[in-house]
């Protein structure tokens, strides 16, 4: 099996050499032609300099350097567009993710799935970590579906396939499960190890957190579109139920039509029309959206050999 393991970098100069000599014996022992490469999102410290050193130690190593911070998962598809093998293994930079288990992910691959998860046994995240972590995949149902969101994780192995689903993505905001998933539907997930980070503070702080949620909610979602219109509906419905009270009691005791729940029902259904109608509008534009982002209709996995 031929991998490219893609590790999205960002000041992690004293983790990058323990790992790249951790990752080589297993690689040795697990592919015939093998590359890592590292993709420097804009460190601040003397990483990029490592990862030179690195490439130049050892020929399967390939650095990319951005020009700037990007964001992990910008720089997680930057890694995996260029990667040149048949499969691709997604790892964190700070050896929590141990190399040691990357051949549980493939040995999960070969039983005919196209992306499988690392899931930790236990996570070494502090409380604001876990909270945020967990925040994330309740959003990201609405982008990948339950099964899938209840997995995720940055420790990932995949086929170099799946890359046809979002090799012409345009734009800066991305979570890299959500394409993932046009690709296809075959989603597994093994137990794996999770260490505790040595030296160093993660860079994913509660509001970094929250951020990414909400890119990943109206970035990939539309339920946003869809609860304005459900809302709209509703209040419509509330607003004429409120006048048909309105008018009932007029016809029934012969007097003018109160005035507060008159008000009320009318206020009410022009609001929950304008909603509707915002959520409808929003249904369209979301679909040119997704289709400014280049995803695809459908993605053809194989065909039968001509006569």
């Amino acid at each position: 099996m031929n991998l490219s393991i893609v590790i999205p970098v960002y000041n992690a100069e004293k983790t990058l050499p323990e790992l790249i000599e951790r990752l080589e014996p297993v690689l040795n022992t697990c592919s015939d032609n093998y590359e890592a490469i590292l993709v420097n999102d804009g460190s601040r410290d003397d990483s990029w300099k490592i990862i030179d050193r690195l490439a130049a130690a050892h020929p399967w190593v390939i650095g990319i350097d951005l020009m700037r911070n990007y964001g992990q998962h910008n720089a997680l598809l930057e890694g995996i567009l260029a990667a040149r093998q048949e499969v691709i293994v997604t790892l964190d930079d700070d050896l929590q993710n141990p190399p040691e288990e990357i051949p549980k992910l493939l040995e999960k691959l070969g039983e005919g799935y196209d992306v499988v998860y690392g899931r930790p046994a236990r996570k070494e995240h502090s409380l604001w970590r876990r909270i945020g972590s967990g925040i994330i995949r309740r959003v990201l149902r609405s982008a990948v579906g339950p099964d899938i969101a209840k997995n995720v994780s940055s420790f990932r192995a995949l086929r170099s396939q799946v890359r046809v689903a979002f090799q012409d993505y345009r734009g800066p905001f991305i979570i890299i499960d959500a394409p993932l998933a046009w690709a296809t539907s075959r989603f597994g997930a093994v137990t794996v190890r999770h260490d505790r980070r040595e030296g160093s503070k993660s860079n994913y702080n509660f509001r970094r957190l929250l951020s990414q949620s909400f890119n990943a909610l109206v970035g990939f979602s539309v339920q946003p579109l869809r609860f304005a219109s459900l809302i709209g509906f509703f209040l419509t419905l509330f607003g004429m139920g409120v006048l048909g009270y309105a008018v009932a009691r007029y016809l029934l005791q012969g007097h003018t039509l109160p005035d507060m729940p008159f008000l009320a029902s009318i206020i009410a259904i022009f609001s929950g029309a304008q909603l509707l109608v915002l959520g409808i509008t929003g249904e369209y534009l979301s679909r040119m959206y997704f289709r400014t982002m280049g995803r695809p209709g459908s993605i053809v996995r194989g065909t039968t050999e001509e006569p």
